[in-house]
């Protein structure tokens, strides 16, 4: 009888333990289904240094925007976006402003704009403004985009790395899907997110298995953002255990080492000695 009490015991421990291990792992656990909510966050963050922009003049006089259009306002980058001296190497051109060092683009007719920490709308809106106010074209339209969005992923996931987006939007659970999701052993509760803006870096923390993440500003993200996702504490210790183990052999292969070189130079100084 107490022999299936042990064993009863044993068999409800292991159905928390496996429960718990579940838990740990679910992603949005307290967000009830079928429900609506508002989406408040902002999904696109301020121009930054190193940023390439497509700028798009539009006009119903199309013979008005060339100037601001022409196939001279374009810059070499490679497949990868990293900008080259097109005299250095057969690159593909795409249209395209740089933001320089100092955050600012140089746009045609209208010279240096600075830039930097303006949303693409605002930078658009004033574009548009100027171009009307100065005379140029009366009913300007002007479209800003990204073209070089970019976060990189590290820690605990299938494959770290950089990744380049196509587009302006990209959540934290697409970033995560493109390298292969967190493993197992990832901590869901506690992502941390390094943000450069305007100047400041800013890390902030989110947390996966909350319906909260939705409202985070870490829930949609900016370019250049750095996701890290810290390994729980079994994998820190197994990651401990193997360090000290290999520190183990890696001594216990130095002593054996010395012991066989001091051995051979022995050998080779007895041998002198009987000649």
């Amino acid at each position: 009888m107490n022999a299936r009490k042990i064993l009863l015991s044993l068999a409800v421990v292991a159905l928390v333990a496996s429960c718990q291990s579940y838990k740990e792992m679910a992603y949005v656990q307290d967000a009830p289904r079928d429900t609506v909510t508002e989406i408040n966050a902002q999904y696109i963050g301020g121009i930054q240094v190193n940023d390439l922009l497509s700028i798009y003049v539009e006009s119903e006089e199309p013979s008005s925007t060339i100037q601001f259009n022409q196939e001279t306002n374009k810059i070499a980058v490679t497949t990868t976006g990293t900008v080259m001296n097109p005299a250095t190497g057969n690159t593909g051109k795409v249209p395209g402003y740089l933001v320089g060092g100092d955050g600012d683009i140089v746009f045609p007719v209208l010279g240096n704009l600075h830039v930097q920490g303006m949303s693409h709308s605002d930078l658009a809106d004033m574009i548009a403004a100027r171009l009307r106010d100065e005379g140029h074209i009366n009913d300007a339209h002007v479209t800003v985009k990204l073209m070089n969005f970019k976060v990189s992923v590290l820690g605990d996931v299938a494959k770290p790395g950089e990744i380049l987006v196509q587009g302006e939007r990209l959540t934290i659970f697409e970033a995560l899907s493109i390298v292969g999701d967190l493993q197992i052993t990832g901590l869901r509760n506690n992502v941390t997110v390094v943000r450069e803006e305007n100047g400041k870096r800013v890390v902030g923390e989110i947390d996966l298995t909350s319906k909260e993440v939705f409202g985070s500003p870490y829930y949609y993200l900016h370019q250049n953002d750095v996701i890290y996702v810290e390994p729980n504490a079994r994998k820190k210790k197994q990651a401990t255990r193997d360090m000290t183990w290999m520190s183990y052999l890696s001594s216990a292969v130095s002593v054996v080492s010395l012991a066989f070189t001091s051995l051979y130079y022995l050998t080779l100084t007895q041998r002198y000695r009987n000649q």
